[in-house]
């Protein structure tokens, strides 16, 4: 199989961190997955468990926010803060420096932007950036962040790969104040003159790990080290390993650390495994499965961007409603399979982890590995799209 040849630029590009927190000038391509006993992969829901009370401290009325604001949050469907909501708002809005841990799925997004949009409001001078590790997430929190300030007049911009740097740039130009962008494509618009960041005095990174786990460390320096020494910076992941925390330090003051993570997986989510002896008697088995009637909205992931193209061309042939979304994708074709499967349109979505993190999609019934993940860290990102908002959802991961 060709491969593309490696370049010292890569190399680079790509340098992460080991378990003891040095760096390791290793591309990810060439990190070999850890080992994850088969048994991790197995876990019987508990849906009769009786679940401890989370009181909340506020209503979205009791947040010292514009009338207006509060106004688009009730029509947007949201009624009581979730506990990072709860949580974080407050000190968001008093200009505290935050970091936020919380599972996926539990109202991140809206913990934030709900405070960023009426510091704007009271300022229209203010600016914000909002760092996030993928394109979808992108959309999806510009989506959001529409629904929030409709009516408000708060320009933002979208600047993702993947898309026409033409038109973000066009966008640019209109003086938005607030940026949502992936790293890469931020550091290539900021090092050709067209963002100044020391204008922005609100910088927000969005699924953090992810970020450097992918190689994004040195665009996040890059970028960091040009924002104005006197700045909110607010951190939320799902997860946040002492490495991480310590490069979070570096770059925040005296910052409030806030975890709403009750447990690695959620308890509704009926997790087990599916024995495999040889790659024809895998296709075979998942095309078996998706036959069932409960396999009615299932996300299959696999490793390879290769691999998931040729799984879902594959499953086409056999009939099944199926597409597929990876890095060789433009972002309009991502954005229109995903929006199919939202709408119930495809049965079934073959993807790499492109699609394991920060995407809210309703109603997945199951969550397919057919290829096993690299990491623990990203099998419960991945299983975290099905059983979201309580609802019963079920995992199965191929193993040989």
């Amino acid at each position: 199989m060709f491969r593309k040849p490696f370049t010292p630029h890569s190399f680079h590009q790509k340098q992460r961190f080991n378990r003891f927190g040095h760096k390791n000038n290793i591309p990810n391509r060439f990190v070999g997955p850890e080992f994850i006993h088969k048994s991790r992969y197995v876990n019987k829901s508990q849906t009769h468990k009786t679940e401890e009370v989370v009181i909340n401290k506020h209503a979205f009325a009791d947040f010292q926010i514009d009338d207006k604001l509060k106004q688009n949050i009730i029509t947007h469907g949201y009624t009581d803060p979730t506990p990072i909501q709860d949580q974080a708002i407050e000190p968001i809005l008093e200009g505290k420096d935050v970091v936020g841990i919380a599972n996926t799925g539990t109202g991140k997004t809206a913990a934030f932007l709900i405070p960023l949009i009426d510091k704007i409001m009271r300022n229209r001078s203010e600016k914000a950036l909002i760092m996030i590790p993928t394109r979808e997430l992108a959309v999806q929190i510009a989506q959001e962040l529409s629904a929030f300030a409709k009516g408000l007049d708060i320009k933002s911009v979208v600047c993702i790969g993947g898309a026409n740097m033409q038109g973000q740039m066009q966008s640019l130009r209109r003086n938005p104040s607030i940026i949502i962008a992936t790293p890469g494509r931020l550091k290539d618009l900021v090092q050709r003159r067209l963002i100044n960041l020391q204008l922005f005095k609100t910088i927000i990174l969005d699924e953090v790990d992810r970020m450097l786990d992918i190689g994004f460390v040195h665009e996040i320096k890059f970028i960091i080290s040009l924002l104005p020494p006197i700045r909110q910076s607010l951190f939320f992941s799902a997860t946040v390993s002492t490495q991480i925390n310590t490069l979070i330090q570096s770059f925040t003051k005296e910052p409030l650390t806030i975890s709403v993570k009750v447990k690695e997986t959620a308890e509704h989510i009926d997790q087990d495994i599916i024995r495999i002896s040889d790659k024809n008697e895998k296709l075979e088995k998942l095309a078996s499965l998706l036959k069932q009637e409960e396999f009615k909205k299932v996300l299959v992931f696999g490793r390879t961007k290769w691999g998931v193209e040729k799984l879902s061309k594959k499953l086409q042939q056999q009939g099944f409603s199926v597409d597929s979304i990876h890095g060789n994708k433009s972002q309009n074709q991502r954005i229109r399979v995903l929006n199919l499967f939202k709408e119930n349109r495809l049965q079934v979505l073959v993807a790499t982890d492109v699609a394991a993190r920060g995407l809210d999609i309703e109603s997945v019934s199951h969550v397919i590995n057919f290829d096993e993940p690299a990491t623990m860290t990203d099998y419960i990102h991945r299983i975290g799209r099905t059983g979201r908002a309580e609802k019963s959802g079920k995992a199965l991961t191929f193993v040989g």
